[in-house]
């Protein structure tokens, strides 16, 4: 079989080196639309947006971790012992991460990166890739990528849990709304996901879309700050652990809608494309918070 799961889950993990400063985080919250809220008079000198972009003020939006040391990388992990996949079979299906700290404006850590676990659900498998950064001074974070590799199923292996949730069954607390600028997955792309699907027409029409996609972890990070300065009143460090899957697809030029529900400890979050008749781009995504 092209998955041996328990040879990947044997496998030693891969230890790496990672550092960042203040210009790859400036550059991520850019990648984001930081200094761009439409709802703000002035939003790139807005005291709220200096503290994504300017280095005298800056703080850590948490869903930096997925491009910290060109973040992307730990999906390598699909080279590890018994994982022998088509990568045209492959999409990023889910992510969480999990914060132990805050995250310094500067850092050097080492990651650790390793099949966490695979389930068979048929006619796929999901591969969880993990990644555990710490530096110096303890944990930072941890950080799960659900791969979803299409006709690698049927294994006999673990179905694996449930992620859905619910959402409420009450009008949401919030709705914001975030536009995706014409040019944004082409600066987000350079925190590392090289991905052409994301910047070459031609690649994109091979991948069966008309033009390039956003990429997931963009709209995951775009909801995260949004969530962060509505719900958490800008506080980052807030944040505890944050999970979604990846529902459907969203256009550079369009707009996402994000519907928050606020419980205690948490924050449940549903975002479309507003466009599109609000069809799914993030599901299953939740905020956890102190």
């Amino acid at each position: 079989m092209p998955i041996d799961a328990a040879r990947a889950l044997a496998a030693d993990p891969r230890q790496g080196e990672i550092a960042w400063d203040h210009k790859d985080i400036q550059l991520y919250h850019l990648g984001l639309g930081a200094g761009t809220d439409p709802g703000k008079a002035s939003p790139a000198t807005d005291p709220d947006e200096l503290r994504y972009t300017l280095e005298s003020k800056l703080h850590v939006l948490p869903s930096f971790a997925t491009v910290a040391g060109a973040g992307m990388a730990m999906l390598g992990g699909l080279a590890a012992p018994g994982i022998d996949v088509n990568l045209a079979a492959v999409l990023h299906g889910g992510h969480s991460i999990e914060l132990h700290r805050p995250i310094p404006v500067k850092g050097q850590a080492t990651s650790s990166s390793r099949v966490a676990a695979v389930y068979d659900k048929g006619k796929a498998a999901v591969i969880v890739l993990r990644s555990e950064v710490a530096d110096a001074e303890g944990p930072l974070w941890t950080s799960d990528a659900q791969i979803f590799v299409r006709g690698e199923g049927g294994f006999g292996g673990d179905r694996g849990p449930s992620v859905r949730t619910e959402l409420p069954e009450r009008a949401p607390d919030r709705v914001e709304e975030r536009h995706i600028r014409e040019e944004q997955a082409l600066l987000y792309r350079l925190s590392g996901d090289w991905n052409p699907l994301h910047a070459d027409p031609e690649f994109a029409k091979q991948a069966g879309f008309d033009r390039p996609i956003l990429h997931g972890l963009c709209s995951y990070g775009m909801t995260l700050k949004a969530v962060v300065d509505t719900a958490l009143g800008g506080d980052v460090s807030r944040v505890r652990a944050y999970r979604t899957r990846f529902a459907g697809i969203v256009f550079p030029g369009e707009t996402l809608r994000i519907r928050m529900w606020e419980e205690p400890g948490r924050v449940q979050v549903s975002v479309t494309a507003v466009e599109r008749d609000d069809a799914p781009v993030l599901a299953d995504t939740v905020v956890e918070h102190a």
